[in-house]
């Protein structure tokens, strides 16, 4: 059997339910680091590793659970992807990519998402982490789950986007959605979850909500008019941005939306998208939150006690990437943390202040209140357009992705067999389960 665990044991310090204490899982791949997309490209995967080596050194690791993913398998993409896509990936190089001149542009890889080496083994260590994840949530063996590789939400069924190839979180929803009714995917980057809603925008069981700049601007869709369609009609949402907002602003929509949200939706699992190219100072953005600002959208989503599924995304003034996310691992643990930065392998990258955190810009806030108000007045219109959350009947809820079956043996054989033999993949009719019936 694959083990999606391929762990160290548990940590003796987790806490258990019992105790009061939240249950955190964290994936995290040690040749992440390594994948480069090429000279003077902005996305770098070597943050992740950046905060991956802060959160050890803040000595967070003794409080969570840490696996290292299994690869999604070819069959875990393709739960989303087509084939033609997922084979284009797996065998691409830079050597061989002359022979695909014509499937790079089908596909469109080349440009923002360059042809670098070892990119299919990229994808299956960001997916696999999240896929896992929600694996962990399913099984009710952690509370919340951590991959700060995942959150690529522009990778589409059948083409790359925006830095991203193949879409962790959709994977990773689709995951959940064995076991949930309902799934909210909550989007913090500055850029608008486009492949997340797209995948979703005519299903009532996954609710996307995306606060992002709007207006010449990547990637040019989520506009608050787009609302989803048919099942999905109001469900999807959109609070567009402009420049400079500030974490007081940011708040001020982000709470209300999210509460209303989930008094009305009442999902049974979250996937929240912590882009941190919504941070100020960010190389590619143009938002001015603070750290604190933007983990406290962390802080609240967890306020809501519900299995939740923290990912990355963008963010690409390194240094401050690996910031945030070092201290949402904190929010999530719930532990203070100094802000004079620990001896870490990448300490000279936070010079010459060597802090945890900094200071906002002065820029301008161009989000006026009188029209942040309107956009949330909007919203609110939509989402009272909303049913009461829809009680979807569960199917008999499919095996794990490949994997995560540690616990195998306390099961019993016949009933497994039954259930999976049973199961034949009942879909919901507006779900994006590609396979076949049964496979």
């Amino acid at each position: 059997e694959r083990e999606r665990r391929r762990a160290r044991a548990p940590h003796p310090g987790v806490m258990s339910r019992a105790s009061g204490k939240q249950r955190v899982c964290y994936f995290y791949d040690s040749d992440i680091g390594n994948y480069y997309y090429g000279q003077g490209h902005p996305m770098k995967p070597h943050r992740i590793r950046m905060a991956h080596n802060l959160l050890l050194n803040y000595g967070l690791y003794k409080k969570m659970e840490i696996y290292r993913p299994s690869p999604a398998t070819f069959d875990e993409l393709r739960k989303f992807h087509s084939d033609e896509y997922m084979r284009f990936l797996r065998h691409i190089t830079p050597d061989n990519m002359g022979e695909y001149t014509k499937q790079m542009q089908r596909f469109n890889v080349g440009e923002d998402c360059p042809v670098f080496e070892g990119l299919y083994q990229f994808c299956q260590a960001s997916s696999g982490g999240s896929i896992g994840g929600a694996v962990k949530l399913n099984k009710g063996t952690s509370d919340i789950a951590i991959n700060w590789a995942g959150g690529l939400h522009h990778a589409k069924k059948s083409e790359a986007s925006g830095f991203c190839y193949a879409n962790d979180i959709v994977l990773a929803i689709l995951e959940l959605l064995k076991h949930h009714r309902r799934v909210l995917y909550i989007d913090i980057d500055i850029h608008h979850g486009d492949g997340v809603e797209e995948a979703f925008y005519t299903t009532d069981r996954v609710l996307t909500v995306s606060f992002h700049k709007f207006g010449e601007y990547f990637p040019g869709t989520g506009d608050v008019k787009d609302v989803g369609a048919n099942a999905g009609k109001y469900y999807s949402v959109n609070f567009p941005l402009k420049d400079g907002i500030d974490d007081a602003s940011y708040a001020s929509i982000f709470k209300p939306v999210i509460g209303q949200i989930m008094q009305m939706y009442q999902p049974g699992a979250i996937v929240l998208q912590c882009g941190a190219d919504s941070l100020c100072g960010d190389r590619l953005g143009c938002f001015n939150l603070t750290i604190r600002g933007h983990a406290e959208c962390v802080r609240f989503v967890l306020q809501q006690k519900v299995p939740t599924l923290i990912l990355g995304g963008g963010g690409y003034t390194i240094r401050n990437v690996s910031r945030c996310w070092t201290y949402e691992s904190a929010v999530v643990l719930n532990e203070e943390i100094s802000d004079d930065l620990p001896y870490n392998d990448y300490y000279e990258y936070y010079g010459p202040d060597y802090k945890l955190h900094y200071a906002p810009s002065g820029m301008e806030n161009l989000n006026i209140p009188e029209n942040l108000e309107k956009i949330k007045s909007k919203v609110f219109e939509h989402l009272r357009q909303l049913q009461p959350a829809p009680n979807v009947t569960m199917p008999a809820a499919p095996p794990p992705a490949a994997a995560d079956e540690e616990d195998e043996d306390e099961d019993d054989p016949d009933v497994r067999v039954s259930q999976r033999g049973g199961d034949e993949r009942q879909e919901h009719g507006a779900e994006f389960y590609s396979g076949r019936p049964g496979e």
